[in-house]
């Protein structure tokens, strides 16, 4: 037998919020409120963002990546809705940049077909 992912969920002080912004750089709206807990189900992987008491310790052990076919483009975009860009990255032939949400969790935007 084997598991599938079926949803990254994010911890957060403000659920509704961070589920906003997340629905907004992502173009959905399918956004699924249930209080303590929000889900987007409009997107190929489906993001929830649940509350938590405690402010995020340090760097995210597990982060999404993302593509783009205009990788600048979209940085810029994410940037202008309130993201923090922390760097750009090239290895092996692959470019990325690595940004945090406004509640600090941190994803990458890739050069798509570069994975």
């Amino acid at each position: 037998m084997r598991i599938s992912p079926e949803m990254i969920t994010i911890d957060c002080a403000d659920p509704q919020g961070l589920a906003a912004w997340w629905a907004e750089a992502l173009g959905v709206e399918g956004v699924e409120d249930y209080g303590d807990f929000v889900v987007l189900a409009a997107t190929p992987l489906v993001l929830s963002f649940q509350r938590v008491p405690e402010p995020r310790p340090g760097k995210n052990r597990v982060h999404i990546d993302f593509a783009s076919p205009d990788r600048p483009a979209d940085v810029e975009r994410l940037a202008k809705l309130g993201a923090t860009v922390v760097g750009e990255q090239s290895m092996h032939g692959m470019t990325w940049t690595v940004l945090k949400d406004p509640e600090g969790n941190e994803f990458c935007l890739a050069d798509e077909g570069s994975h």
